[in-house]
């Protein structure tokens, strides 16, 4: 019942009506918008399915279904991200490099400019385990061999279909290894079913919310 309280506080629910001794009195209305925003939740995040649902009650229709064209237009850049992923990081792990030679590495200021991040991304790569570069035995700079640049572009290309830094910690040993290309074939296809999992939640959410705007949804 909390919860009801809270989402009642945070105006994704209307105001209740009260009884005479002060108890609240829930309708359609607030079941309708409770639905729409659970459903929008597993497809948003609850912070963006809250600000969805509460634009209901307080904002013209116009800016609602902007709110829910912004949230449909997320997911969609996120499935381009990882597709184009797929295809590079395919691309990246089978390159050979049995050719390449010492004087072909780079510094991190090159390999920088090459992935089109800040070298400080690269540094903290290093801090944090998914790409340890070697270090110049002379000045202690990093420098990065022909493998550790192959495995940058894979990080660079995962980190932009959004894998977070924790899991590619675990992940990047692994396809260092032979296994390579099938568990980097894994951990995109887990990443595409997470996408495929909040697109129907948000097809449920827009749903909920079609009901909710309807003649009556809103108590109107």
């Amino acid at each position: 019942m909390q919860q009801v309280r809270n989402l009642e506080r945070d105006g994704v629910l209307p105001p209740a009506t009260r009884t005479a001794k002060g108890y609240r009195i829930y309708g359609e209305t607030h079941l309708r918008s409770a639905l729409a925003y659970r459903a929008l939740a597993a497809g948003t995040g609850p912070t963006e399915a809250k600000k969805i649902v509460r634009a209901v009650h307080r904002s013209p229709l116009p800016e609602v279904l902007a709110l829910l064209d912004a949230a449909h237009a997320r997911l969609d850049a996120e499935r381009t991200d990882l597709r184009e992923a797929k295809e590079a990081a395919r691309e990246i792990s089978d390159e050979p490099i049995d050719d390449v030679r010492a004087s072909d590495s780079m510094g991190v200021s090159e390999l920088a400019a090459a992935l089109g991040v800040r070298p400080s991304t690269l540094r903290h790569w290093d801090a944090e385990g998914v790409v340890v570069a070697d270090r110049d035995p002379a000045r202690g700079t990093r420098r990065y061999t022909p493998v550790q640049v192959r495995d940058a572009r894979i990080v660079h290309q995962l980190r932009r279909a959004g894998y977070r830094i924790a899991p590619l910690r675990a992940l990047m040993p692994e396809l260092r290894r032979a296994r390579r290309t099938e568990d980097l074939d894994a951990a995109l296809a887990a990443r595409d079913a997470d996408i495929t999992a909040r697109s129907l939640a948000l097809l449920d959410g827009a749903a909920a919310l079609s009901a909710l705007l309807s003649p009556g949804g809103r108590g109107t």
